[in-house]
């Protein structure tokens, strides 16, 4: 089969494109025929060698597959080959998703939401759960509570306010000019130009003074410092990103506020609850630009360029050879 190869930490050059055999499904795993993967942050950050320590080379990696099941391990009942199935691979545990064939844990893996393609499906796997478990599980976002969705135009940020505003909160965002609209679309209240004007302001002026109840920060840079500044009382932060730079977060005692810090966990459920929004209408991916597999290291130069005019995810279509 033909899979994108890390031969080193570095930058888009460090692909390669070549031929690996297919992999076969051991007890209580399923082969798929990947159609689509994407890419997100962490791809970039495990190709440039952020985690370095965590990825042992040549490797495939990739955090996102939609596809069609090949064939079933032993003990394997809940799919059959045919059955079209989403998720995101096990990330530090095993080969990732920018191969024609992965081979998965069916404890991972859930139904394909029908109404998306493969190219949507496999651009919400990854960021959906995240998204998911930052507002719903960690934040514990309540209905008629807010929340700042800091990079409301980016991957986990188009996602993260549409599962709020399903939450039933009222959504301020942080955005460029140029995505005013994209943000108003994906369901945003308030939105915000971080270009020419302090988030913070705008928050304090929107509310009166109170505040939000959370602080989503999908950026980095002194979010979790200046995040205080921003929220009401028994306010929340929580955060996607690692950042290396100490911060001061004397601020946050004065608001009681609480910090949750969020690396995506992988499991079937938080895919069920997804499709369930998808099939409600409540959520959908948006696709922002579509590369070939032999087109990753293009893929993952855009995404990894400020200002790249994405909007939502770039997809992968992967098309398996016989």
């Amino acid at each position: 089969m033909k899979a994108v190869l890390l031969k080193s930490f570095g930058g888009p050059e460090s692909f390669e494109l070549c031929d690996v055999p297919k992999p076969v499904p051991h007890t209580g795993q399923v082969l798929v025929r990947v159609h689509a993967t994407s890419i997100n942050p962490l791809d970039y950050q495990v190709r440039r060698g952020d985690y370095s320590g965590l990825v042992q080379l040549a490797t495939i990696t990739g955090h996102d597959v939609s596809g069609v099941v090949e064939a079933v391990g032993p003990g394997v009942t809940a799919f059959a080959p045919g059955d079209e199935v989403w998720y995101t691979p096990q990330i530090f545990d095993g080969p990732g998703s920018y191969a024609e064939y992965h081979v998965a844990a069916v404890s991972i893996i859930g139904n394909k939401p029908p109404s998306l393609s493969h190219l949507e499906a496999a651009s919400l796997s990854l960021v959906g759960g995240t998204a998911w478990e930052a507002l719903a599980v960690r934040a514990r976002l309540s209905v008629g509570e807010s929340i700042l969705v800091h990079g409301g135009a980016g991957g986990v940020g188009h996602v993260a306010i549409q599962l709020a505003k399903a939450m039933g909160a009222k959504v301020f965002t942080t955005v460029r000019e140029a995505n005013f609209e994209f943000a108003r679309r994906m369901g945003a209240d308030v939105i915000i130009d971080y270009e020419k004007e302090d988030y913070v302001d705008a928050i304090m002026r929107e509310t009166a003074g109170r505040g939000v109840d959370v602080v989503f920060d999908t950026v980095g840079g002194n979010t979790l410092s200046r995040s205080p500044d921003a929220l009401a009382q028994l306010g929340r932060v929580v955060s996607i990103v690692d950042i290396a730079q100490p911060q001061n977060l004397v601020q946050a005692w004065g608001k009681n506020a609480s910090y949750h810090f969020v690396f995506t966990r992988q499991n079937r459920g938080k895919l069920d609850e997804l499709s369930t929004l998808v099939a409600r209408g409540y959520l959908r991916p948006h696709v922002g630009a579509v590369y070939s597999l032999a087109d990753i290291p293009l893929a993952h130069a855009r995404l990894e360029s400020p200002h790249n005019g994405i909007q939502g995810k770039i997809a992968i279509a992967v098309e398996a050879t016989p």
